[in-house]
């Protein structure tokens, strides 16, 4: 079983005009007190025991627990003055599990704890970080990870003007060791998390991973937030992303798709976004549908890119995405190329593979990943091979008349639709913009 710490004492200034005097965890969502909702989705995936950390408004708190019938241990500890995230959690310490769930107080969430828990146990990390994409990157705290999945560097909002990075935001949602922070204790009397104590910590060689989902995590610290998350759970919207919901998905090729066609790009600078793409994707992300890039990088293969330009690329692509609120669920490439004869080269690289398209092994690991119905599923894209491996994996497949057009002739293939762009191949599938 499980144990979680859940972060409640917070005053919530913000959300004075929705409290009417109670504390930010007992705020109404939809007809229920916050703290109710977080414990039972907690409870769900397995915790028995939870640690409330609290301050302000404590005896209300404490009374909402006592009026409530949960299945599980509570224990409340008033954090005395304010400490700051991990300074709280690091003054309690000693009364943690080996390993514990870290919540924070203002979050609206549903998630299959018990997958993230998996990971982070698979991992051996001395803590896992919950990332998701959202629809402003630019004024957000970002994460950069690994290919691999470990966390390399944490990127504090503001970022420097024109920097890429990628479209990962720390949803304040871990799982952490208990051994991992005991060298903290005194160290960091007062801090945050995600501010100070992670970073010292990745500075300091520890292994922190990053677990990234597109299940539902929202701070609801202010009246907006609050009445979009409100919009969100009465629609249905939060049950359906949760991850034992099969979820629909649009693939969308990158090249000819996305952004001009300009041979292999092997930079950043290379990459130019078709004007109209962001908001075309926007629609998808408001529609509900999991976006995901899948493309064919042979400049890997070749030599003429290696991993860390490419991720820069699609830093760079995620970075203007995000100036339009548009954002993939996933990212998704085949670094092969089946001939040999060019200089520079990798030969470990240099062979016949499943996920170089047409081949349909991008597809087949994003379905497993995020949970895919490849029935309800489409792929939108300028080549045949595109086509071709939507044939082949049972999407329904828009040919767009921009990049190669269809016209590369490598494969044979019938689409099920053709479009000028991604924007109107879009409006084929959502219906158009009212």
């Amino acid at each position: 079983m499980t144990q979680a710490v859940i972060l409640a004492g917070g005053k919530g200034t913000r959300l004075a005009s929705r409290l009417n005097g109670k504390p930010k965890p007992l705020v109404d969502v939809a007809g229920m007190p916050l703290l109710k909702r977080q414990i039972d989705v907690l409870v769900r995936g397995g915790v028995d025991d939870i640690v409330l950390l609290v301050n302000h408004a404590a005896d209300q708190i404490e009374a909402f627990i006592a009026r409530e019938d949960f299945p599980c241990r509570i224990e409340l500890i008033d954090d005395g003055s304010p400490r700051g995230t991990a300074g709280a959690t690091l003054a309690c310490l000693d009364r943690l599990r080996e390993r514990f769930v870290v919540v924070y107080g203002d979050t609206l969430f549903d998630l299959t704890l018990e997958h993230m828990l998996d990971a982070h146990a698979a991992a051996g990390g001395a803590a896992t970080l919950l990332l998701h994409p959202n629809d402003h990157p630019a004024d957000s705290d970002l994460v950069q990870l690994s290919r691999d999945g470990w966390i390399e560097e944490f990127h504090s909002y503001p970022h420097p003007p024109g920097a890429h990075l990628r479209n990962l935001v720390n949803a304040a949602f871990y799982v952490v060791e208990r051994a991992a922070l005991a060298p903290w204790v005194g160290r960091m009397e007062v801090g945050d998390f995600a501010k100070d104590l992670f970073p010292a910590m990745l500075a300091d060689g520890a292994k922190l991973r990053g677990y990234v989902s597109y299940e539902y995590i929202k701070d609801i610290g202010t009246p907006s937030r609050l009445d979009k998350a409100e919009r969100h759970l009465t629609s249905g919207v939060v049950e359906r992303a949760r991850r034992n919901h099969k979820q629909k998905a649009v693939f969308v090729d990158r090249d000819g798709t996305l952004n001009e066609l300009n041979g292999h790009i092997a930079r950043a600078a290379d990459l130019t976004l078709f004007p109209f793409a962001g908001a075309a994707l926007k629609r998808l992300n408001d529609g509900e549908y999991r976006v995901v890039l899948v493309t064919n990088q042979p400049v890997l293969a070749r030599g003429e890119c290696d991993e860390n330009g490419l991720a820069d690329i699609h830093a760079k692509l995620e970075a203007e995405l995000g100036e339009h609120s548009a954002f993939f669920d996933g990212l998704y490439y085949c670094p092969h190329h089946p001939h040999r004869g060019y200089a520079g080269e990798v030969p470990e690289l240099k062979r016949d593979c499943a996920c170089r398209k047409p081949g349909t092994g991008m597809v087949e690991r994003a379905a497993a990943d995020l949970n895919i119905d490849l029935s309800q599923s489409w792929m939108i894209g300028d080549s045949s091979a595109d086509i071709a491996m939507a044939e082949r994996a049972g999407l329904q497949s828009i040919l767009v008349r921009t990049g190669e057009g269809g016209r590369d002739g490598k494969w044979p293939m019938t689409p099920d639709h053709v479009a000028d762009s991604i924007a109107e191949a879009v409006t084929i599938i959502v219906g158009p913009s009212v």
